[in-house]
């Protein structure tokens, strides 16, 4: 057997294993939907006795409830006709941008270079290599210990 009909039983095997692990895992799951305390503990009365005074909780009634009424079906309507249109304007715009560069690559680049250029640096964005590794030189000769006390 050569070609794809050799992977066939191994395709067969990893199914039949990989079944067989989801059953597993989900056999293993259920015992945590039905939890039984421990008899033998000492707290086993206590902790049964709260979970049984619990087993209700939480319900709707307990939850505050909303000071205002829920909006009317009419203005929730209007919302969504008011987001469609909104969402089709915007779709409009989008197909209007053109998302090619048609014009000379070296022209766009000088276009940029331009645009950075006239923005004002902030000093600190002008410091060179140098004094950043200056800088960090410092501060690494700033952060190492100093040397062991001679406890003679």
């Amino acid at each position: 057997m050569t070609g794809p009909e050799m992977n066939a039983p191994i395709r067969k095997f990893a199914t039949a294993l990989s079944i067989a692990a989801a059953t597993a895992g989900a056999a293993g799951c259920v015992g945590a939907f039905n939890p039984e305390a421990d008899p033998t503990s000492p707290v086993a009365a206590r902790v049964q006795a709260l979970v049984d005074a619990n087993r209700e909780y939480p319900r709707w009634t307990d939850f505050p409830r909303s000071p205002e009424p829920p909006p009317e079906p009419a203005r929730i309507a209007a919302a969504v006709t008011t987001l469609k249109i909104s969402g089709a304007a915007l779709a409009g715009e989008i197909s209007r941008i053109d998302w090619t560069l048609t014009e000379d690559p070296a022209d766009f680049a000088a276009d940029v270079q331009a645009r950075v250029d006239a923005v004002q640096v902030a000093p600190v964005t002008q410091e060179t290599l140098a004094e950043i590794d200056e800088f960090a030189r410092r501060s690494r000769e700033r952060g190492r210990a100093p040397p062991p006390v001679d406890r003679r």
